[in-house]
């Protein structure tokens, strides 16, 4: 699958480009999320990461887990807890999607991207992927390194 392109007038808040080099993506979803006002504040001036989260299915709701949103220095005692797992909003068709796939060997749901889109809401892409062996990820950057090298070469050439 290629890399998945944001919605027209979608604001980049964070991106998960490891998750491209540690597993194989096979399809995307994009889900809402229950956010605190302190979390909003912190995500639209763009303080989140998402290097090691992954979502996990709970009491028939999906959850995003590690993923760090930094507390908003704005904020007051009842600040946000930058760990916590956030729900993902879902239809019960995408859930039952996922959770099958999750049930399946090897395969997990990682966030490829954290954003705001046209109207302004808070958006999660997320990843059905299943993990990369080393000799993948090998394979997957000599690829790279010659289409790199390819397109150089023809550049000079004409």
């Amino acid at each position: 699958m290629a890399r998945s392109t944001l919605p027209a007038g979608a604001r980049m808040v964070a991106q998960n480009r490891k998750a491209w080099h540690n597993y194989f993506i096979e399809d995307s979803i994009e889900a809402g999320m229950v956010l605190t006002g302190t979390e909003v504040k912190s995500l639209r001036a763009g303080h989140a990461t998402l290097g090691d989260a992954y979502a996990v299915e709970r009491g028939g709701a999906i959850y995003l887990v590690n993923a760090h949103i930094s507390e908003y220095a704005g904020g007051n005692m009842e600040n946000h807890e930058p760990l916590r797992a956030r729900k993902l909003l879902l239809h019960k068709r995408e859930i039952a999607r996922l959770v099958d796939a999750t049930q399946r060997h090897g395969m997990t749901i990682v966030p490829l991207a954290l954003y705001f889109n046209a109207r302004g809401l808070a958006k999660v892409n997320l990843g059905i992927a299943k993990g990369k062996r080393q000799y993948d990820k090998r394979a997957s950057v000599k690829e790279r390194d010659w289409k790199r090298n390819k397109a150089r070469l023809m550049r000079d050439r004409g």
